[in-house]
């Protein structure tokens, strides 16, 4: 019981999901969603230079961060395989992240993509109130893909996608609640820059609008729905090519979910319940809108809610690549901070991609994702 615990209170943290601890004597208010592993970056090339994505060289996960980038791709085809076991620093072993992408170029401006990524919560004994054993489930969720982009010219590229998720963490009656697998449709928008010179060196910029679409409603109760995690991301990255057989990228994304900020709970049952149905019953598209400026802390606060990542990369005559990186999110809006290092290896038409999250924090500050590998295979057919 002990060990589930552990697990349900790791990926709270983790993902910051949809419990909100907050109160008036606390600054503590994450911003928290439904579907919260859709923030979890599959590609392990990023994950090894902290997460960063929107403007870096595209490959196969492209789908994940920034599919306007993949019209600019080398090669026709591209195919992405990601696979990282999750919680492993909490000595859980049924928990896992895995991702399957690909693209394949119409002509020279245009492509086609298609991604999907499955995470695995594990096995979970659920009980009643006075702790009795009920049943035991295996929660999972999972996100289907479907994306077109373009170069509007030799420097812009647009891309659009829509996804299906589905997330199924429990079915049944409990407490008289019917509850069920929750689904939703949403759809991205992404733009690039792509402003490299042939010898690869320039500066890349992305701008990036993901899971745009409904909530989610575990339960028969239609007022018990949760926003998915909308975001805004920002990225740049810079290329400096040395000569034939170096060269490094330098790159910084901003993000920021467009999800509301949940009330700060007063301890009035009355005032905090109608606080709760009011954040609960905005429409979708004015979340959107409002998330700029609901926060209590105003502009400051909302500041707070920018996560930033920033990454390097170092390629050695395009075989041998090196990485390392950093995540950062203010401790008043889910504390997540590591650092990152990654690898590659590169034959033929296949590279080898690797990453590890370092520990971080000790007791109640320790970082979830500590001591965390990621691994990856792409593989590119027709390129120049």
């Amino acid at each position: 019981m002990k060990k589930v615990t552990l697990k349900l209170t790791a990926l709270v943290m983790l993902l910051g999901g949809t419990i909100t601890v907050s109160n008036a004597q606390s600054k503590i208010n994450p911003v928290t969603s439904a579907v919260p592993f859709l923030r979890i970056t599959p590609d392990t090339r990023s994950a090894g230079m902290g997460d960063v994505g929107i403007a870096i060289a595209p490959d196969a996960n492209a789908n994940y961060a920034n599919i306007a980038r993949t019209p600019f791709a080398s090669s026709k085809i591209g195919i992405g395989v990601n696979y990282s076991p999750w919680l492993r620093d909490l000595s859980v072993n049924d928990v896992f992240i895995a991702s399957l992408a690909g693209y394949y170029k119409i002509d020279d401006r245009q492509a086609l993509s298609a991604s999907m990524r499955y995470f695995k919560l594990g096995q979970i004994q659920f009980t009643d109130q006075l702790g009795n054993d009920l049943n035991i489930y295996n929660p999972k969720e999972f996100a289907i893909d479907l994306g077109y982009s373009r170069k509007l010219s030799n420097k812009f590229g647009i891309g659009i996608a829509i996804r299906y998720i589905n997330s199924n963490l429990s079915s049944g009656n409990f407490n008289g609640q019917n509850y069920k697998a929750g689904s939703s449709v949403a759809g991205d928008l992404h733009l690039y820059h792509h402003g490299v010179k042939e010898n690869g060196q320039g500066l890349n910029w992305g701008l990036t609008l993901s899971n745009l679409g409904s909530k989610v409603s575990y339960s028969s109760d239609a007022t018990q729905k949760d926003y998915i995690p909308a975001n805004l991301g920002l990225g740049v990255a810079y290329t400096k090519v040395f000569d034939e057989a170096n060269k490094v990228t330098l790159a910084l994304d901003l993000n920021k979910l467009l999800v509301p900020t949940p009330p700060v709970l007063t301890g009035n049952t009355s005032s905090d319940s109608a606080a709760l149905a009011k954040y609960r019953s905005r429409s979708v598209a004015s979340s959107w809108v409002k998330s700029f400026g609901d926060a209590d802390g105003k502009i400051n606060e909302e500041i707070q809610e920018i996560n930033l990542s920033v990454g390097a990369e170092y390629w050695y005559n395009n075989q041998f690549g090196f990485r390392a990186g950093y995540f950062y999110e203010n401790p008043n809006k889910g504390n997540r901070k590591y650092f990152t290092v990654g690898a590659s290896v590169k034959y033929s038409v296949a590279t080898l991609n690797f990453a590890y999250v370092f520990a971080n924090g000790s007791g109640t500050t320790r970082n979830p994702l500590s001591n965390t590998y990621r691994f990856g295979l792409l593989f590119d057919f027709g390129g120049k």
